[in-house]
């Protein structure tokens, strides 16, 4: 390799000095280090004293630096991963720590924008004319949380009639690909009461994050929305990232008193994200490969939504968590259906029989739909899970003409009124229905 020239070598000391400028010293010394080693995704470094979470800059040349995290250390040795491509990275770089955690964004500037995982905005709408405050604010005491006593209304009629959603709620939305998640959020982005919807496309497919904003959101939906776009294209540490900014953000719409929707698409790309980071900094991998940070950082991100202390705003979050070949029990699928307040599954075989929304209630559950909701709701409800299960077992049986009528009173029922229980559940996207209208058309669908 070539000796750089004594023009480049003042450039590269001038460069060093700017940035030495902004680093605070620890013990008198500038804590910087060298570039030891690259494997995969992951760097290492020798002598640099920086904490876990902050930020670095690895500077190869004058005109050659990238932006990494530190992710781990061991010993003498601090691991990082870029934040973005890594170019150009030569032996012994230098590695220099930056003064601050990157700020957040906040305030009403942001509704209508799009970001990326670091709170940059990607749509062409010029600088951001919003505050910023620093990330990491303290979880709310459990004990101090308003407790989740208002229904709210989803613009869903299956879920506002049969899978009552509490304000302040914790919802997954589990979905196998191509079952129609995606239209089920855009409706309600569409149709939910909320002040503020917060949109977080995790790891998705960056020709979704277009399509979601047109089709999905619209034009009168992205005007009191605020998306956060972190592609599968992108550094696993950016991904992460990027969910929680969404959280965050979401939560500065909370202390302003505003009742928040937060959709974040997926939970599963965040977990693998940390699974990326995990397994390059050495990790154990256990069940099916994902470490054990993973279902520490899972219940991490979830608790952070819901309600405020009393009297404040609330953060009514939905998490879509893809089932790995329509497998219901894979782990991150399993530990969600744990920390969160239910579960809305989305049945392929639903979706081929060309019911959308492709709700399966039968296995779905709202776990506080009873502090939601009247009695005479919940009467009817489990009256139409009751039909709906009838129908499914005896359905091979109706089919072949095999089943005779007089066997069983509920499967009687069931098949008389099953056409009107897939209008009921067949809903258009265009559709809205609201808390009141749903209510109304169980209530006429199953007369006492």
């Amino acid at each position: 390799m070539n000796e750089w020239s004594a023009a480049a070598n003042a450039r590269m000391a001038r460069h060093l000095h700017a940035v030495a400028q902004r680093v605070p010293e620890l013990g008198g010394v500038v804590a910087e280090g060298l570039l030891k080693r690259v494997v995969g995704l992951t760097l290492e470094a020798v002598g640099c004293r920086a904490q876990i979470g902050s930020r670095c800059r690895v500077v190869s040349g004058p005109d050659s630096s990238l932006e990494a995290e530190v992710v781990g250390f061991s010993g003498e040795r601090v691991f990082l991963m870029p934040v973005g491509e890594m170019h150009g990275l030569l032996p012994n770089a230098r590695v220099i720590p930056l003064p601050h955690a990157a700020a957040i964004p906040v305030g009403g500037g942001l509704l209508g924008r799009v970001l990326d995982g670091e709170g940059k905005p990607i749509d062409r709408g010029g600088a951001l004319r919003c505050e910023r405050r620093l990330p990491g604010s303290d979880a709310i005491n459990p004990m101090e949380r308003a407790p989740i006593d208002r229904p709210l209304d989803v613009g869903v009629r299956a879920i506002n009639a049969l899978l009552t959603v509490g304000r302040g709620q914790r919802l997954g939305l589990f979905a196998g690909t191509g079952v129609g998640k995606s239209t089920l959020l855009g409706m309600m982005t569409r149709f939910t009461e909320a002040d503020v919807i917060v949109v977080g496309l995790v790891g998705e497919r960056g020709r979704e994050v277009r399509d979601f904003i047109d089709h999905s959101l619209g034009e009168g939906g992205l005007k009191r929305a605020v998306v956060v776009a972190t592609p599968a294209d992108r550094a696993p540490i950016l991904r992460l990232r990027g969910a929680w900014l969404a959280t965050a953000i979401a939560e500065s719409f909370r202390d302003q008193g505003r009742h928040v929707l937060l959709l974040m698409d997926s939970l599963t790309r965040f977990a693998q994200a940390q699974r990326e980071i995990g397994l390059a900094v050495g990790e154990p991998p256990t069940t099916r490969g994902y470490p054990p940070s993973v279902f520490a950082q899972l219940p991490r991100l979830v608790e952070r939504a819901g309600n405020a202390v009393s009297g404040g705003g609330s953060i009514t979050a939905f998490y879509t968590v893809l089932t790995e070949g329509d497998d219901p029990n894979d782990p991150i699928a399993d530990t969600a259906r744990g920390i969160l307040d239910g579960h809305i599954l989305l049945s392929r075989g639903i979706a081929e029989s060309g019911i959308y929304p492709a709700i399966d209630v039968e296995a779905s559950i709202s776990r506080v739909a009873r502090d939601v909701t009247v009695p005479q709701q919940q009467k009817l409800a489990r009256r139409f899970r009751q039909l709906v299960s009838a129908y499914q077992r005896n359905r091979d049986l109706i089919a072949i003409g095999a089943y005779q009528r007089g066997s069983d009173v509920t499967v009687d029922a069931a098949l008389a009124l099953w056409p009107r229980i897939e209008t009921f559940l067949r809903q258009d996207f265009h559709e809205p229905a609201n808390f009141h209208a749903s209510l109304q058309a169980l209530e006429s669908l199953l007369p006492q």
